[in-house]
């Protein structure tokens, strides 16, 4: 059984790649390929060409999922934060 250290409504940072230090909502969760779809994270453009007459093309963002392993539950990375700061 495949599980995921966060689940659907989530809100988490993403800790790592281009979308560094970005906070957003679990849409959608994969446990068996280990991905996450995160709000406003993983964007890319699509450039859809026109089906039938008369429609124009346009450009779509679309939402790619990311690693589970790179994000973090915002509550989880706060008290993490935290705890570095105590330290020195």
């Amino acid at each position: 059984m495949n599980t995921l250290h966060v689940k659907k409504g989530d809100a988490v940072i993403v800790l790592s790649g281009n979308d560094k230090g970005k906070q957003g909502a679990v849409l959608e969760a994969f446990p068996r390929q280990g991905l996450v779809l995160v709000a406003g994270v993983g964007m890319s453009k699509k450039h859809q060409r026109p089906r039938r007459e008369g429609q124009r093309g346009q450009i779509v963002d679309k939402h790619h999922p990311i690693r589970a392993a790179k994000v973090m539950t915002v509550e989880k990375h706060k008290l993490k934060k935290g705890r570095k700061a105590k330290k020195k």
